[in-house]
């Protein structure tokens, strides 16, 4: 069973903490995340582009010249894809890209990443994560003292304005709640910081 020290907001260390083996010792299955990574990026993808063939571009209702002695090619029409102004050939249009993985794989997704932050020491669980005020210079200072300037990623038990909104002005920083992680945001961010509270209730959802 992994043990992780606990530390405050100003990086001292103040305890420590056993951690799931399931969740948190597992196998880091590279295979699974790619498919966890690339299901999550196809589900961000809109799929409303769209071009106009030639049946939709106006105009070219004409043929342009008859179809013999010019000594010109032959056409019939000014939108076809090899005029300027013509449609587009095999352009793209609607489409969903939408993508599912089962309930198992995504299990197992989460818990490769999780094990991953674990093995490269890139798990920080802090006894608490509280604000009196909307303050951005506190999460600064409290990421500073983490050692987790770049990227961090802010896992809480329970929703608090007060830390979200002081994190939004930092560059990279990312705040979630305990149910709402993804395979990507945990592999995209550098370092992962959460609660005690925080990881209690991962392991009971989770593992």
């Amino acid at each position: 069973m992994p043990t992780i020290k606990v530390v405050n907001m100003a990086g001292a260390e103040v305890g420590t903490m056993e951690l799931s083996d399931v969740l948190f010792g597992g196998e880091v299955n590279g295979t699974v995340l790619h498919a966890a990574v690339r299901a999550y990026l196809l589900n961000q993808r809109q799929g409303t582009q769209s071009t106009l063939t030639r049946s939709e571009v106006s105009g070219g209702g004409r043929k342009p010249w008859r179809q013999k002695g010019t000594g010109r090619a032959r056409q019939g029409s000014t939108r076809s894809p090899q005029w300027t102004h013509g449609g587009i050939a095999l352009g793209p249009k609607p489409r969903s890209y939408r993508t599912d993985l089962n309930k198992k794989t995504k299990r197992l997704a989460l818990i490769s990443a999780l094990t991953d932050k674990v093995n490269n020491g890139k798990l920080i669980v802090v006894d608490d994560i509280k604000l009196d005020a909307y303050k951005t210079k506190t999460m600064v200072n409290m990421f500073k003292a983490l050692g987790a300037e770049r990227k961090p990623l802010v896992v809480l038990p329970t929703v608090d304005a007060l830390v979200v909104k002081s994190c939004a002005n930092i560059p990279g920083a990312k705040t979630c709640l305990y149910n709402t992680i993804n395979v990507y945001d945990i592999l995209n961010a550098d370092t992962f910081i959460t609660t005690v509270a925080a990881v209690k209730m991962l392991e009971e959802v989770y593992a």
